[in-house]
């Protein structure tokens, strides 16, 4: 699904589009693979998903802290 560039998405047109956008970021894509695969910019994408509920996941991966055990140091 690729969207003309400068053209206004409004009303129903609008909903469908976050809902299909939400339903895909839901699946594991990045907002800026369905930006790049829609034709819009990271920040259109983002509107969307928030316009649609979708949970937005935090960047980067894990950050959770590793037990001191694991973490390398000298016992």
């Amino acid at each position: 699904m690729h969207i003309k560039p400068r053209v206004r998405i409004v009303g129903a047109e609008r909903h469908q589009l976050a809902q299909h956008v939400a339903g895909r970021y839901q699946e594991g894509e990045s907002i800026r693979e369905l930006a790049l695969s829609i034709g819009r910019s990271y920040g259109f994408i983002h509107t969307l998903l928030e316009e649609a509920g979708a949970g937005l996941r935090h960047r980067g991966g894990d950050h959770r802290t590793r037990p001191a055990s694991s973490a390398g140091g000298a016992e």
